[in-house]
């Protein structure tokens, strides 16, 4: 484990950014935590005796994730769009079946029953589209259109798809890590105006297309009436207030839907009260910015670009969660990144994170002319 090792793992371990797996462990440990205190809620009822059979599942997909993390932080740059290329292919012909084959919930198809568990494969369009988004852009050699104009080209179908299922909420996940990338990538103001304007348009043709869009809008933007999800999700936060009612104790959880994975914050708020609520929310405050700073130590343009379009989707999901926890926003069927119950949200995020790491390795300048000089540190890299 020193640093003039050359096995891989001593070469990763020196290399790779503490701060931010230790933060992503941190936070996938607090998921683990909220999914034991959650399971007997979400499997059971306020007069059935529930399981911890998602905790399990949990400790499972956790298991997974944290492999997936470790391998995508190995990856070279070269290696990360060839990866992210196959799994965007992947991911949009995954999001097609969806169409024909997934499970419909509440009249939205974004599932696919693999038996052992359901995947959601428009989770795997955003670390993937990052890095090909960040690779186009980042790309000096001359093309027929411009760099810009040709990573719409490859959002558009996935967008398109997305909207075909419906899942308006990656839809402008999706449109939002687009737009602050080409922001980052120098686009001229005056089109990221152009761009916000088509999201408001497209937001403004969401509302009137999908009835359960305009329902939560307008239920948001009632003057008394909350909605039954937000109303109890605000009921937790004031059952658990500042130490929270203890593990377990939680009564409010057994009546509160989906509370396994879109309002596992409740859960925090509830059972362990604000305390946990602002240690969640502060890790996602270094994690993104932590990311963020990281990309911009970069020289490399396309390391710059892939890692702070990965933070800012990190950061957009984890925001629009807790925000619609605590009904700062109207409500939306999103999953809190690493803390969640759920494979194919872990999965991604584990993904993402991996990337990320990946962009951020860094070696001292030491170590960097060692091996551009010396044969016996491995040649040059």
């Amino acid at each position: 484990m020193n640093r003039a090792s050359r096995h891989f793992f001593s070469d990763w371990w020196w290399t790779v950014d503490g701060l931010s797996a230790a933060t992503v462990v941190a936070l996938i440990g607090i998921g683990l935590m909220l999914a034991v205190a959650a399971s007997p809620a979400a499997s059971g009822g306020p007069h059935t005796e529930g399981n911890f059979v998602f905790a399990l599942k949990q400790v499972i997909f956790a298991a997974i994730a944290v492999a997936i993390l470790f391998g995508a932080s190995l990856l070279r740059p070269a290696q990360l769009r060839s990866v992210a290329f196959v799994v965007f292919v992947i991911s949009l012909i995954g999001c097609v079946l969806v169409l024909f084959l997934g499970s419909e919930t509440l009249g939205a198809k974004r599932w696919l029953d693999l038996k052992v568990f359901t995947l959601q494969p428009s989770e795997f369009l955003k670390p993937s589209f990052a890095i090909l988004a960040a690779a186009i852009l980042a790309d000096t050699r001359p093309a027929p259109l411009p760099r810009p104009a040709i990573t719409a080209l490859v959002l558009t179908p996935a967008l398109i798809i997305l909207l075909l299922q419906p899942d308006v909420g990656q839809t402008f996940l999706l449109l939002g890590m687009w737009g602050a990338m080409l922001y980052f990538a120098g686009l001229a103001l005056k089109w990221v105006w152009a761009i916000g304007g088509g999201a408001a348009g497209l937001a403004t043709m969401a509302y009137f297309l999908f009835p359960h869009v305009q329902h939560r809008v307008q239920q948001y933007f009632h003057p008394s009436e909350k909605g039954y999800q937000a109303g109890l999700s605000l009921k937790a936060f004031a059952h658990g207030g500042l130490l929270g009612v203890g593990p377990g104790a939680g009564t409010v959880k057994y009546r509160l839907p989906d509370v396994h994975s879109d309002f596992i914050f409740a859960v925090a708020g509830e059972e362990f009260g604000l305390w946990l609520c602002l240690i969640i929310a502060a890790l996602f405050c270094v994690l993104t910015v932590r990311m963020l700073l990281r990309a911009a130590e970069s020289k490399d343009p396309f390391a710059q670009l892939a890692g702070a379009g990965l933070a800012i989707v990190v950061a957009l999901q984890a925001f629009i969660n807790m925000g619609v926890a605590i009904n700062l926003l109207p409500a939306k069927g999103m999953t809190l990144p690493f803390i969640s119950a759920g494979g194919s949200s872990l999965f991604a995020v584990a993904l993402t994170m991996g990337f990320a790491l990946a962009l951020g390795r860094q070696r001292p300048q030491v170590e960097l002319q060692k091996t551009r000089l010396s044969p016996a540190y491995g040649g040059a890299r």
